[in-house]
């Protein structure tokens, strides 16, 4: 099978289910790490990345994740710095292993920031759970083939992993749970705040910049017809008309029919390879990514690690 480039990623020499083969041999409850690895920056990199992005954009809709994170001006002054940075650190144990000296202090590094104000657990658990759930979801939806029960029992040991190591109690034992405490949550705690409506904005602001100038408002469109009614209801945005997200969601379908035909990637694609990743060009300490306590934020601080 030939081979080909596109931007500095390496494509081919491989059929196009090589990645889901190499995961079959895998033992989800031992090898977690490197199976979900494989899914998220080999075989479907782009709809991950979109997933989980999509993901945390959703926590906003919660008013006690939205304002705090209003309070602390980062989602809203340094919206560039605080997406690559939560991005970067997320990414530290998925590429290392949960004990690489790398990932044990990009897991510090987030406790430090999150102990740093008085969260409540049940938020914690929640934001764990989008995770989980809202990658399924879209790739169920968008993506040139679905998780297989492997790859999704994977996701769930590698985020109970993640929530071990960030002091997260009774997180979900099963997919089921995971699924069952994020439709329970927000159908109760969904809700319009002001303070998340503004980091919702900022969100989407920065997420404009990603494209040319004259594509900003069908962007802007595009990814409200991509959000459900509740999500739009609690964030307080329009919904574009029918037609508009009718079209919008086809044009995710066809584009996951059309990487069906595609060989499969070759080469890793990290968070770092990203172009709208640019805080930092020259390269990054993990351990001086994220924020420091902002004073006079409420519940802040409670206490220091």
């Amino acid at each position: 099978m030939r081979t080909f480039t596109w931007r500095g990623q390496r494509f081919g020499g491989v059929g196009r289910d090589h990645w889901r083969r190499v995961n079959d041999r895998l033992d989800p409850e031992t090898d977690f790490v490197e199976i979900y690895r494989n899914v998220v920056t080999y075989d479907l990199p782009w709809d991950m990345n979109q997933a989980l992005s999509f993901a945390l954009f959703r926590t906003y809709a919660v008013p006690g994740i939205g304002r705090l994170l209003d309070e602390t001006g980062q989602f809203t002054g340094a919206v560039q710095k605080r997406y690559d940075d939560t991005g970067l650190l997320l990414e530290v144990p998925l590429l290392r292993g949960f004990e690489h000296p790398e990932a044990r202090t990009a897991v510090r590094r987030i406790n430090q920031m999150h102990r740093s104000y008085d969260i409540p657990e049940h938020e914690m658990r929640y934001v764990l759970s989008t995770f989980v759930v809202v990658p399924k979801r879209w790739v169920d939806d968008y993506g040139w083939r679905r998780l297989t029960d492997g790859e999704l029992r994977a996701s769930v040991n590698y985020y109970r992993e993640l929530g071990r190591h960030l002091g997260i109690r009774d997180v979900p034992e099963d997919y089921a749970g995971f699924e069952r405490l994020l439709d329970d949550y927000e159908a109760v705690h969904f809700a319009p705040d002001a303070g998340a409506r503004r980091v919702a904005d900022a969100t989407l602001g920065l997420m404009l910049t990603f494209y040319p100038r004259p594509a900003a408002r069908a962007v802007e469109v595009f990814s409200r017809a991509l959000m459900d009614p509740p999500l739009r209801s609690a964030l307080q945005y329009a919904a574009p008309p029918a037609a508009v997200v009718a079209a919008s969601r086809g044009a995710l379908k066809a584009r996951g029919l059309l990487l069906r035909a595609f060989p499969s990637r070759t080469s890793a694609r990290t968070v770092n390879d990203l172009p709208y990743v640019r805080s930092y060009p020259d390269g990054f300490d993990v351990a001086a990514l994220g924020t420091r306590p902002v004073p006079g934020v409420a519940g802040c601080p409670v206490r220091q690690a």
